[in-house]
């Protein structure tokens, strides 16, 4: 039987035009859909020749309004409201990506995960706890969940990139040096840039930083052993 919350969602195979040597899930904000962060995968084919990029639906409608979905709820804004929401789409988003990996025999190190605002905590969260780190986490806009409790709950150690704009009227901008202190304090290569002037979005230069880092990173992975 299949799973209600089996997730799906607009794709772009290889600009090489090959089999996946990588896989780069992007991970959309509260109200949106996969359909949103797909458009990131066209401004990086270049730079990522052998990656498909897949950008699931969240699992859940949004509560908001009659369209797009969410990852969890903000109707109730509590901090351990929002950490049960995480947790209960982690498990989800979780199978996906095994699957996903399983799929095209790649590993976690052939893995980058890219959020956007609510997309951005679940990149987070999810990478921090799996049991073996992924290449590498971009997020934009977006805030670490779950920080106090990530000391005992760490599995792995991922570089991440963290983009943000000083003039975010959604994920104030003070979340950015949160975040990246939180992480740096287990041990997180972080990598941290601000976008000044910028709203809640991503920018010509944030997708450009984006895709370096993610290149970069695979590359540093690439003598690794891969699965048959």
């Amino acid at each position: 039987m299949r799973s209600p919350f089996e997730l799906n969602g607009p794709s772009q195979p290889p600009a090489s035009g090959g089999k996946p040597r990588h896989l780069v899930i992007l991970l959309h904000g509260y109200g949106s859909d996969g359909n949103d962060l797909i458009g990131l995968a066209p401004h990086w084919a270049r730079i990522l020749p052998d990656s498909e990029f897949l950008s699931p639906h969240a699992p859940f409608p949004c509560e908001m309004g009659p369209f797009g979905h969410q990852w969890f709820s903000f109707a109730d804004r509590l901090p351990e409201t929002i950490l049960a929401g995480t947790r209960a789409a982690a498990s989800i988003l979780n199978a996906f990506l095994d699957e996903a990996l399983a799929t095209r025999g790649l590993t976690d190190r052939d893995l980058a995960l890219v959020g956007f605002s609510q997309g951005t905590m679940m990149a987070l969260y999810v990478a921090l706890r799996r049991p073996e780190a992924v290449a590498a986490v971009v997020g934009y806009s977006g805030t670490l969940v779950g920080a106090s409790d990530l000391a005992a709950e760490i599995r792995s150690r991922p570089p991440v990139l963290l983009v943000h704009g000083d003039a975010d009227p959604v994920v104030p901008y003070e979340e950015l040096a949160r975040a990246a202190a939180a992480l740096k304090a287990e041990g997180v290569e972080v990598t941290t840039e601000t976008r000044r002037g910028m709203p809640h979005s991503i920018d010509e230069r944030g997708l450009l930083l984006g895709g370096q880092f993610i290149a970069r990173a695979f590359a540093a992975v690439a003598p690794a052993v891969r699965v048959k």
